[in-house]
């Protein structure tokens, strides 16, 4: 089997690299992270002609090779070690038709490293519109490489850019200009110390030390101990490089570019003017939120009532059909109702992740971001906090990761302690049933569904924490100064359908399989604990007969008081009836409390352990929403998940950090204990006492 082509993918943000990278591998990619670190790894596979294939890694967007955060070092440390077992036969720089002079210091800086190199100008349907037009060959001549004009929408080009991964031994490896003029007496010793040495490849550590922090630098052998530079005197060297290359770039874009500014002109800086208004940027803002939460709600209904009952008809099936015994009574009630109580929330979880991109793709998301700065600056956050709290909505973990962008080390210490507190994908299954169970199916106005203006408020009172939380923080920690937020806005554009379904796939997939093992390895130690038990539990028949010694129950309703009996006087019960005195202050028996001790896993498990638990020893046919609207006070006589304690438990929730893996990543990030222990107690506490306060006042 020939070996497949190692490919680099790269480029600025917002250059279309993720079209072109669905668009190369489809839905043969899958994502990970790099070795030891927890940046995104996105690699898939292309096939070539002649049975050839290529591998390709999407790197992530940087504007340069002189790198600011993590996530930029990643892509350096890959492109400066040959020993690495990515590192590329070629390298695709994807650049955008209209912002070709920006993107092209990216690829001049590949250029340099001898990296067989092909320049991919993507979104090349807008030229005729926005009067673009390009000398294809004296462009390729002036930067020594292949060009392919792309059009990820109309799906154009990507042969050509195929054939030329094939050939990319042919591709010229003279790089665009010669770097030493900047300092050629520097550059000079340099050569010296270092004669087996490429100049440009030790110039890129040593600035990266400068820069960002110290290099894996595999591929440089020999320690890297030169600097007769003091670390200012790099760092103008470093802006000479920039100033040189953009001299270069103006130069050759003035003979092979020409732009009729008129008619370039469209209603972007218009509809800017709207979406980014004090007043209405915010409404319009609001109003999108309103109706992704209604349009979750309503859309995904049938499905679910769908999932629900056939998981209700599979466990029945379950044990009218294989001989009894526990194996039967582990899939009936044990597997099946633990993996049904994620399932149901695929098309909910998908909803969300299918409006999300939509949102990323159009370029909406960005003026999102420049909007809430104006909001986020005033409570002690950086400008770019905004990112990692908005990218809490899908998951803490990654928005945590995303932190790194914000330099000063307080700002991001204050980001990641209060991200946890907007309300991630995880939380949705846990608000979606109670949800379902308290509140009405009403519409209000004739228009919003007010369980879905409920799940609005939800959203709305994460964001309200986490921005309230940082002010307080901010006061505790004296943040000396603040960074100033600078983010690129895109160009508006249509969703691409490939790129929506590729993120809700992956996505959806991701948090489906992660939730998933965890849920299912959950499922059968419950069952396991609800299934078994000491003493008493084993003579569960002969006590209710001798409770009952008038034989005036039923055979049906024996049957239920037996089970009913073992499941308190399991290992479950038993350790639920311990728990119990510390949360029937808000409202909840043992079976809750078991369900939030589980939840710790993974907030989602909570559904998972009360299917569980509800459906040991159960018969019937009834659907998880069922049996938990069924279940009753014992003393009171009403229904256990009434209005105090639904709401009671949906507050529980909205602040307790019930993550284990977010605490994990929370101590990486931080590397100590104290700040994730601080989070988890403190949290934990506030939840408990809002919880408490508003079972309180509501019953």
């Amino acid at each position: 089997m020939a070996q497949q082509i190692q490919v680099a993918l790269l480029g600025n943000p917002n250059t279309g690299k993720t079209s072109v990278f669905n668009r190369l591998t489809g839905l043969n990619q899958k994502v990970g992270n790099y070795p030891g670190i927890t940046v995104e790894k996105k690699e898939g596979v292309c096939n070539l002609s002649r049975g050839k294939k290529a591998h390709i890694l999407d790197l992530p967007g940087t504007y340069s090779l002189n790198a600011s955060s993590i996530d930029e070092n990643q892509v350096i440390e890959l492109l400066l070690n040959k020993n690495d077992k990515d590192y590329p036969d070629v390298a695709v720089v994807v650049c955008e038709v209209e912002n070709l002079k920006r993107n092209l210091l990216l690829f001049t800086q590949i250029k340099d490293l001898k990296i067989p190199t092909i320049l991919a100008i993507n979104m090349a349907d807008r030229m005729t519109r926005k009067a673009i037009s390009l000398d294809i060959p004296a462009l390729e001549k002036a930067l020594h490489t292949k060009i392919v004009l792309l059009s990820a929408r109309n799906n154009e080009g990507f042969e050509a850019l195929k054939t030329q991964i094939e050939q990319f031994k042919n591709l010229p490896m003279t790089p665009c200009l010669d770097t030493t003029v900047i300092a050629p007496e520097y550059f000079d010793r340099l050569a010296k110390t270092y004669p087996a040495q490429d100049l440009y490849k030790l110039w890129l550590v040593i600035t990266q030390d400068v820069n960002f922090g110290k290099l894996d630098r595999t591929g440089v052998s020999g320690p890297i101990s030169f600097q007769t530079e003091s670390i200012s005197t790099l760092k103008r060297l470093q802006q000479k490089e920039t100033i040189k290359r953009y001299q270069f770039i103006n130069d050759t874009l003035k003979t092979t570019m020409t732009v009729n500014v008129a008619m370039a002109k469209d209603f972007r800086s218009r509809l800017d003017r709207v979406l980014t208004h004090h007043v209405w940027g915010y409404v319009i803002f609001f109003a999108v939120l309103t109706v992704i939460f209604q349009a979750i709600f309503d859309w995904s209904s049938y499905p679910m009532d769908f999932i629900d009952q056939t998981f209700a008809q599979m466990g029945e099936w379950v044990k009218q059909n294989l001989p009894k015994g526990d194996f039967t009574s582990l899939l009936a009630e044990g597997v099946l109702p633990g993996l049904g109580g994620i399932i149901i929330f695929i098309p909910q979880i998908a909803f969300l992740f299918l409006f999300i991109a939509i949102l990323e793709e159009t370029g909406y998301m960005s003026r999102v971001v420049f909007l809430m700065d104006r909001v986020m600056r005033r409570f002690g956050l950086s400008g770019k906090s905004v990112v990692p709290l908005i990218s809490g909505t899908a998951c803490a973990i990654p928005a945590i990761m995303a932190t790194r962008n914000i330099e000063n080390w307080k700002e991001r210490l204050i980001t990641i302690l209060v991200t946890p507190f907007t309300t991630c994908s995880a939380r949705l299954p846990v608000y979606l049933i109670i949800i379902s169970l308290i509140i009405p199916q009403q519409r209000v106005l004739g228009l919003f569904s007010l369980q879905g203006l409920t799940l609005t408020f939800l959203y709305f009172l994460g964001f309200a924490s986490a921005i309230f939380a940082a002010f307080l923080l901010d006061r505790f920690l004296k943040v000396p100064s603040r960074s100033f937020f600078v983010i690129e806005m895109p160009n508006y554009k249509l969703p691409m359908a490939k790129n929506v379904l590729i993120t809700m796939v992956e996505k959806t997939k991701s948090f489906v399989f992660g939730a998933g093992k965890i849920i299912f390895a959950i499922s059968i130690v419950l069952w396991v604990l609800a299934s078994y038990g000491p003493g008493e539990f084993n003579h569960a028949p002969e006590i209710i007969d001798q409770r009952n010694p008038d034989n005036t129950l039923s055979v049906a309703a024996r049957n239920a008081a037996i089970e009913s009996f073992q499941l308190e006087h399991s290992y479950i019960g038993i350790m639920g009836k311990a728990i119990e005195p510390i949360v029937s202050p808000l409202g909840y028996d043992w079976k809750i409390g078991i369900a939030i001790v589980s939840s710790f896993a993974a907030r989602e498990v909570f559904v998972g352990t009360l299917a569980t638990i509800y459906s040991v020893g159960n018969d019937d046919e009834q659907t998880i929403r069922n049996r938990m609207a069924a279940e009753v006070h014992p003393l009171l006589g009403t229904p256990r998940f009434n209005f105090a304690s639904g709401v009671s438990l949906l507050l529980f929730y909205a602040f307790a950090m019930q993550c284990m893996s977010t605490l994990a990543v929370v101590r990486k990030e931080t590397n100590s204990w104290v700040w994730p222990a601080g989070q988890l107690i403190f949290m934990t506490t506030l939840a408990y006492v809002v919880a408490f306060i508003t079972y309180q006042i509501l019953n």
